[in-house]
């Protein structure tokens, strides 16, 4: 069934009277797409829905989760992953720490790919990694580290690219072998970050809408990719705003390959393709 905007100002009002969940200012086309998906897969029509979200927590939780899931992968992107190793991360190697932000982590990937570059790069030991998500779910399995080994299978050559490979020197090689990170069962398919990985982060359940910083720390690197693309142009500021004062002087920020920051915000960062260092 196709979403008219009458149909998404009635849902969006609805779920807001009935949890803590403001939708308000995320991006209608994207919204649209997703409720046409939520009420395909449940089989309802949408006066059945939002009556269910009036009277239904756990129901009403399943369908946030359900809108505000998104994909990730191993060092998705690899040329962003070969820019952060050559260009980004070495500028705070004389740190005593580095803060790392991920923010909208999904189910984790990206920030297990952190922790292997870090690691591989000799600044693991400083780095304080803090991973947050709206969605508790995702949130779960990125705390877990387990991860279905023929999803991932093509993403290990992403890993490939960006930890054993130096695209600026084709005769550089280093061979490190997958299990110095994770734990591959082929039969199970299944791929299990390895424990020191995944007692590193600190992950917390975030709203971007409303929750400012709950890490109580300024940071060197935020990443968030792939995530203001599902907000209106006001929520896109707001969100920059948030990590512009968070941000240390010189502070990057990175995002998804499609995104870009316009407005009042775009003065505040020098850009660097999908880098923004803090001016």
């Amino acid at each position: 069934m196709s979403i008219t905007d009458q149909d998404l100002q009635f849902f969006v009002l609805a779920l807001k009277n009935a949890s803590s969940y403001d939708l308000s200012e995320y991006s209608d086309k994207s919204l649209k797409r997703r409720m046409e998906k939520i009420l395909t897969d449940n089989n309802m029509d949408l006066n059945t829905l939002v009556g269910t979200l009036k009277t239904n927590k756990e129901f009403t939780e399943r369908i946030v989760r359900e809108i505000t899931v998104n994909t990730t992968e191993l060092f998705r992107d690899p040329q962003i992953w070969q820019t952060l190793k050559y260009r980004i991360l070495p500028r705070f190697k004389n740190n005593k720490t580095i803060n790392i932000w991920h923010a909208g982590c999904s189910t984790g990937q990206e920030v297990y790919s952190m922790l292997i570059l870090l690691n591989e790069m000799g600044l693991y030991d400083k780095a304080k990694i803090f991973a947050s998500d709206i969605n508790s779910d995702v949130l779960n399995q990125a705390k877990k580290g387990v991860y279905k080994y023929r999803f991932n299978i093509g993403y290990l050559d992403n890993f490939d690219k960006v930890i054993k490979q130096n695209p600026f020197n084709y005769e550089e090689f280093n061979e490190v072998p997958y299990d110095k990170y994770f734990d591959i069962d082929k039969v199970k398919d299944t791929l299990i970050m390895k424990k020191f990985l995944t007692e590193k982060p600190i992950f917390r359940k975030h709203d971007l809408v409303k929750d400012g910083n709950l890490f109580f720390a300024k940071f060197d690197l935020i990443l968030c990719r792939n995530v203001i693309i599902y907000f209106n142009y006001s929520l896109q500021n707001k969100v920059f705003e948030l990590y512009h004062s968070n941000l240390y002087p010189k502070g990057v920020l990175v995002l998804g390959m499609h995104e870009t920051i316009l407005g009042p915000h775009a003065t505040k960062f020098e850009k660097l393709a999908q880098f923004y260092v803090k001016k």
